[in-house]
């Protein structure tokens, strides 16, 4: 399938989104440690950069939804894993929703100078995205190298 120009192989793209999410959570992490031994400078690019690569995430995603006609990739465990694996996917999906409006607003809070509010929802806010990146690799896990075939 052409886009732009350019060939792009849609079964690619769940790979490359779980490496552009586990990359942001090592980012979300790093920036944390920075922010907490004062390296504030080095904390916002590292955010900056946290942003950037979620952004590119959410664009592949959708990306991948658009050419591969919005279909969804079937679990095909049974019993318990089947309501761990939604609860899980649920829980991912109803905090993503949240993740662009947090991280904007942080970002806006932060380099306009609002730190005490911006340390306010970051406590919040962090948790939030990092639990979205890991599980979205999680997700990515279970989906994919993980899937039983059903029988």
């Amino acid at each position: 399938m052409l886009v732009s120009g350019s060939s792009v192989d849609s079964h690619i793209l769940p790979t490359v989104n779980a490496a552009l999410n586990s990359v942001a959570t090592l980012l979300l992490v790093f920036g944390r440690r920075l922010v907490r031994s004062g390296r504030i400078d080095a904390h916002r690019r590292v955010m900056l950069s946290a942003f950037a690569v979620s952004s590119l995430f959410l664009v592949l995603y959708v990306l991948h939804k658009i050419l591969r006609s919005f279909e969804h990739t079937p679990f095909h465990a049974e019993g318990a894993a089947k309501v761990v694996y939604l609860v899980l996917l649920f829980s991912h999906v109803v905090l993503a929703a949240a993740v662009p409006a947090l991280a904007i607003t942080l970002i806006v809070l932060g380099l306009r100078g609002r730190i005490a509010r911006h340390r306010h929802l970051a406590r919040v806010a962090w948790p939030i995205w990092l639990y979205v990146s890991v599980t979205g690799v999680a997700i990515y896990f279970i989906l994919y190298p993980f899937n039983p075939v059903s029988l």
